[in-house]
């Protein structure tokens, strides 16, 4: 489709979409949010109603088999991702679809298999965005050399959102759909999203082996009913990268006043220290780290619904994120479950 309107669907009205995707695609010249379908017609009304969206279907498969859109934006829990996307796929309709990509890695395979079925047709998942304000000063710097060898990499992280202060392990809050890994799948906190931030600057990983800690095994839903809690809130992971640098990786949602987000790069040259956009660096012979220049006009900002237009519109070509992106992270997420689970190394590709 070279040019005409776009006209999008939403399967799944939630907060990324409304926030995120929403305005980001109705910015773009020539394109049309018609339709929205959430989990009950009620909720879809409601969401029709707020989003200002003039049609509303009673189930996902009515919306993604209408001839009223040419693409389907995808904004459920990640258990739907697979299926809406081989819908959509299969009546011919350009995909954009929130992160986590599926439930595990099998899902996600499916999913690159039919996207290469239809190479006429755009696949996009939307990014994770953390490291979004330094991934181009990094890419460069490592590109020119500064680093020598690369060594290793530590990256510590909050769940996105989560401030330091509160992130003290709260036994009393209640049961969330990430918790649930019959939603989620392997999608551990923000594992997948600090590993697709890596590969930017790094790229994958080959051998993993992790740890990880479920310190409140049962919470209330919002029923009052208990539910156990089969996803991690502490996971610590140590991987082998095919550059050749080790990576330790720390995720938790229990480390009260600790780092929201962290980096440091080693090399035998340099090293290289992120906190959130500030970036400070030094080189052999220096004393201490100096803060590099990282200004705002450079730095990469959230477009992925420009990209999934432009796209469609033969404009440019998807880098944030790629459904094989998306393949080797969740590989990784469920590398990092299986060694857990096991105690053994896993390697990669699985």
């Amino acid at each position: 489709m070279a040019d005409g309107a776009i006209r999008v669907g939403i399967v799944g009205a939630g907060g990324i979409v409304r926030s995120r995707n929403l305005p980001g695609l109705r910015a773009m010249p020539d394109v049309e949010v018609v339709s929205v379908v959430n989990r009950s017609r009620e909720s879809s009304e409601r969401a029709a109603a707020e989003m200002e969206i003039p049609t509303v279907y009673d189930h996902w498969t009515d919306l993604i088999e209408s001839t009223d859109t040419n693409a389907i934006c995808i904004g459920t829990w990640p258990y739907m991702h697979c299926a809406m996307t081989l819908a959509a796929l299969e009546a011919d309709k350009h995909v954009l679809t929130e992160g986590r990509m599926a439930m595990n890695a099998e899902e996600a395979r499916i999913m690159l298999d039919a996207s290469r079925a239809k190479p006429h047709l755009i696949t996009q998942i939307v990014p994770g965005p953390p490291t979004f304000p330094v991934d181009n000063l990094l890419i460069e710097m490592i590109n020119s050399g500064f680093l020598g060898d690369i060594l290793s990499v530590d990256i510590r992280a909050l769940p996105i959102g989560r401030q330091p202060h509160q992130a003290f392990i709260n036994p009393d809050a209640p049961f969330h759909w990430r918790m649930d890994a019959d939603v989620s799948g392997y999608n551990a906190l923000s594992v997948g999203i600090e590993y697709e931030s890596m590969m930017r600057w790094l790229g994958p990983a080959t051998k993993v082996m992790a740890n990880t800690r479920t310190f409140t095994t049962q919470r209330k839903d919002e029923e009052g009913n208990l539910r156990s809690v089969r996803l991690p809130e502490l996971v610590d992971i140590l991987a082998d990268l095919a550059c050749g640098a080790q990576m330790h990786m720390n995720v938790s949602s229990v480390s009260g006043m600790g780092p929201q987000h962290e980096i440091w790069l080693f090399g035998s040259q340099g090293t290289i220290h992120c906190e959130d956009a500030n970036v400070f660096a030094g080189k052999r012979g220096d004393t201490e780290l100096k803060e590099v220049p990282n200004p705002e006009a450079s730095r990469y900002k959230w477009r992925s619904e420009e990209e999934f237009v432009n796209a469609i519109r033969g404009v440019e070509k998807v880098t944030r994120t790629p459904f094989d992106a998306g393949v080797q992270y969740m590989e990784f997420s469920e590398a990092v479950a299986r060694s857990s689970q096991t105690g053994e190394a896993i390697y990669l590709p699985l």
